[in-house]
Parts: C-alpha cells; sequence; structure tokens
C-alpha cells in the first residue's frame, strides 16, 4: 500500500509540474536582463547601489512571474504585467548603464 500511495504522490507531483504554465519570453528577458547587469559590473558602468538596486528590481519580477503560474496558467493580463514590469527594468538597465557614475 505504501508504494501504491508514494507512487500516487509522485504522479500527482510530476502532473502539477507539467501543467504548470511556462513563459519562454519572460524567461529569455530574464537572462538577458542578468547578463547586461553582469557586463555592467564587470566593465564598471554599475555602481554597487545602481546593482543592488536593479537586482532588487529583477527579485521582485521573480516574484510576481511566480504568483502568476501558481495556479498552473498565467492569463493574458499576468503577461502584460511581466511584460511591463520587464520594459521597466530594461530601461532602468539602460539608463543606469549609460549614466555619468561609474564604480571609480
Amino acid at each position: 500500500k505504501m508504494k501504491l500511495f508514494i507512487a500516487g504522490l509522485l504522479f500527482v507531483g510530476i502532473s502539477t509540474v507539467a501543467m504548470a504554465q511556462t513563459t519562454p519570453v519572460v524567461d529569455k528577458r530574464e537572462k538577458n536582463q542578468k547578463v547586461r547587469v553582469a557586463e555592467g559590473v564587470k566593465s564598471g558602468e554599475l555602481t554597487k547601489r545602481e546593482t543592488r538596486k536593479l537586482a532588487r528590481q529583477q527579485r521582485h519580477i521573480k516574484k510576481t512571474e511566480k504568483a502568476a503560474k501558481a495556479d498552473g496558467k498565467v492569463t493574458a493580463q499576468e503577461r502584460r504585467q511581466l511584460k511591463r514590469e520587464q520594459r521597466r527594468a530594461n530601461a532602468n538597465i539602460y539608463r543606469k548603464k549609460h549614466n555619468k557614475r561609474d564604480r571609480n
């Protein structure tokens, strides 16, 4: 009986993961933004404070994405919200990398 119970739990767990909707566009943008921030840090274009702010913004986007996926379906409204937050993050990364402040 225990083996059957464990097998049932595994099936439910795998089914739940499979049902969780993916967001490939959001994930691709997220990866791109991480690379841009890392390049800004490496080149000295971003100060420590700017880097912290950008990291906080990325964590917020990740939290929003997690909440959107929580019910297994990312609605059009949730996608728009994620897209809006990522566009804002893109603009912030650009602005902070191209302002006159640097690590030196």
